[in-house]
């Protein structure tokens, strides 16, 4: 069986192209994951196939990567629309860098929006791989009727319902295509010195010997072909297909280029693993391509032993699967999903598999005590099937944090909680994370004395606190002399000052902060590790009350990664958001692509996120690590103390 994946932005008609391609011949067998991937099975030219075809939405774009890594070959479908080019830059960039060999399919060629060879230029900006045209259309006015094929120079007439008709090329259309073929051999023979000499020599060229340098261009990943049509009426869908057939590379090919990613030796590698769902009463599925013959039920893959082997996604038993085949293992858990199996082993899959680093942040609240208890399991689970989900635990309040590539992934993350898992949840923003330091020292005299019948609890310390410089944290000290504090009850005491670190006069964790035990007492009864530790915590925390407490925000160091088209648009954002602007460079693994530099509070991710896809249409994505905390102070400052801070709880 050959695999192949179409892939590209919403709205270009990739479902009904998959679709069309496979009814071409007999009737397709298809089934569609929780995730909305799907798969379709078909048979053409005497030969197994399937089409993976993955949501559109840039948020799903770690699906389209995934599915590569399983695909001999793959479709971009493209709009028409020039202006609507950079729409593909994330696929562009994804196929780039996965090497997966790629034809460029222009659909819905019955809406004129534009010239095809101005989309061509516009999808060129972000491809480092040559658009080689292979066809030019046939117009009658602005529709497009027909096609003419570059290489055997054969006109077709598109007719509704029906197979394209052989025609004579228009004369209107002779001189562009005379222009365009030449343009395409000279690009041809860039790789092909036989074609170099025969161009030179001015000499008949044979379609066959033409074919034939094409087909091997593009398993070879030289060039990207361009072709065209509409899929909704079938225009260009056949010459797609058999492009496909007698161009794609064979599984062998993939092999190869996986084991080669890997370091691997070719002949270990048996399968790939791309894709991990979880369904109803039946548990964890995984699809995986077999790459070696002999797959069956309790065969040896990952490192166990393979449960129950089915037809990809539609639970009908396999008794075993072929090389190129591609099934669904049941009862497999021990399989990662995306990853490079062996009979011994799992391997992690090539570094360009990796999502986009997600961008939402949410608690998500369960809606009952028994779901809260399932919870955390539970997104455990889908967290080993979805690599674009991060899970973690909010500070302070260890609540359930989620970190999802957008709205629609969240969306869809909660409807498979609660369709799955019977686990229902709402969803809020997370707490913002400050903190507090002193910007004045205090020096205070404190004794912890208690009396309760028996032996009673005492400690005298005399502290000195102190602010620190940034980042520097918490620092402790003593310069006691004389024995007035004994040395075994000292621990106590950073443990009582660490302790008051805890929350400060302004209600948050308090850092860059150094406190010195000066002096103190004790009693030969009375005193123990608890009361030097009382007192320590009890004599801080009135110093830091005197010391002139400073609200602090974090400060995060943002990369965001966009298409150069929008770079000019940051400096606002980033300055609308109070951020810092630290510059932009092209970003040397994407053509047509900035990664750009800036620090912001850490409270406007949230909203630098949705000024982001808003601003680039969904494309733009970043990355963050935490640089410093800084002092935030008037209203501000109040503001943010009341909502969040002492001033909330009143006592």
């Amino acid at each position: 069986m050959r695999c192949f994946t179409v892939l590209g932005p919403s709205q270009t008609g990739k479902s009904t192209l998959v679709a069309k391609l496979a009814s071409l011949e007999g009737t397709p067998r298809k089934s569609v994951s929780p995730y909305g991937s799907s798969l379709t099975e078909f048979e053409f030219g005497s030969e197994g196939w399937c089409a993976l075809d993955t949501p559109g939405a840039n948020e799903a774009l770690a699906l389209a990567q995934d599915s590569l890594l399983a695909s001999d070959a793959c479709i971009l479908c493209v709009s028409p629309a020039p202006d609507e080019a950079v729409l593909a830059a994330p696929y562009l960039r994804a196929i780039e860098a996965s090497g997966t060999p790629c034809i460029l399919f222009v659909n819905r060629m019955d809406e004129p929006q534009g010239r095809l060879r101005d989309v061509i230029a516009a999808l060129q900006a972000y491809s480092s791989h040559p658009l080689v045209l292979r066809q030019i259309p046939i117009r009658d006015g602005d529709v497009v009727v027909g096609s003419c094929d570059l290489i055997s120079e054969r006109a077709w007439r598109y007719q509704e319902g029906q197979p394209s008709a052989l025609v004579e090329l228009p004369d209107s259309a002779a001189a562009r295509e005379h222009e365009a073929r030449s343009e395409l051999l000279e690009q041809l023979s860039e790789y092909d010195d036989w074609l170099l000499e025969e161009l030179i020599e001015d000499r008949e060229l044979p379609s066959d010997a033409l074919f034939a340098i094409a087909s091997r261009i593009l398993k070879e990943n030289k060039v990207i072909p361009v072709l065209f049509g509409a899929a909704s009426h079938s225009n260009g869908i056949k010459r797609l297909m058999k492009t496909l057939r007698h161009e794609a590379p064979p599984v062998e090919a993939l092999k190869s280029r996986l084991a080669a990613t890997a370091s691997l030796d070719e002949t270990a590698l048996a399968a790939v693993s791309f894709h991990a769902y979880h369904r109803p009463s039946v548990g964890k599925t995984i699809l995986v391509r077999a790459l070696a013959d002999g797959l069956k039920q309790g065969a040896a893959l990952g490192g166990a032993s393979l449960g129950s082997v089915q037809e990809g996604g539609n639970g009908r038993p396999l008794a075993g699967s072929a090389r190129g085949r591609i099934f669904a293992a049941v009862k497999s858990d021990h399989l990662p999903a995306p990853a490079l199996l062996t009979a011994a082993d799992a391997l992690a899959p090539p570094a360009w598999t990796a999502p986009p680093t997600p961008m939402l942040e949410r608690i998500l609240v369960p809606g009952t005590e028994r779901d809260e208890t399932k919870l955390s399991a539970t997104l455990a689970k889908l967290a080993e099937t979805d690599r674009g989900l991060k899970v973690m635990q909010e500070e302070g309040t260890g609540a359930q944090l989620i970190c999802a590539q957008g709205p629609m992934h969240l969306r869809d993350l909660r409807k498979t909680l609660s369709e799955v898992f019977r686990v229902e949840v709402t969803d809020r923003s997370p707490n913002p994370i400050y903190r507090e330091t002193i910007s004045k020292p205090s020096n205070v005299h404190y004794r912890h004395r208690k009396q309760t019948g028996g032996a009673g609890q005492f400690a005298d310390v005399q502290l000195s606190v102190r602010p620190n410089e940034r980042g520097q944290g918490f620092t402790f000290g003593e310069t006691v002399k004389g024995g007035t504090v004994p040395r075994n009850y000292i621990p106590a005491v950073e443990a009582g000052a660490r302790e008051a670190m805890e929350k400060g006069p302004l209600g948050f964790r308090v850092i860059d902060v150094d406190v010195r035990l000066t002096d103190g007492q004790y009693h030969s009864v009375d005193s123990s590790d608890f009361a030097f530790r009382a007192a320590a915590r009890m004599g801080v925390r009135q110093a830091l009350s005197e010391a002139a407490a400073v609200l602090m925000q974090p400060v995060v160091r943002v990369e965001i990664h966009i298409p150069s088209i929008f770079s000019g648009s940051m400096v606002a954002i980033v300055s609308a958001l109070k951020g810092q602007v630290l510059g932009f460079d092209r970003d040397e693994s994407a053509k047509g692509w900035d990664v750009f530099r800036a620090l912001v509070p850490g409270a406007a991710l949230d909203e630098l996120a949705r000024t982001l896809r808003s601003a680039t249409q969904g494309i733009g994505y970043f990355s963050k690590a935490f640089d410093h905390f800084e002092e935030i102070y008037g209203k501000e400052a109040d503001a943010i103390i009341n909502a969040h801070g002492s001033g909330s709880h009143p006592s």
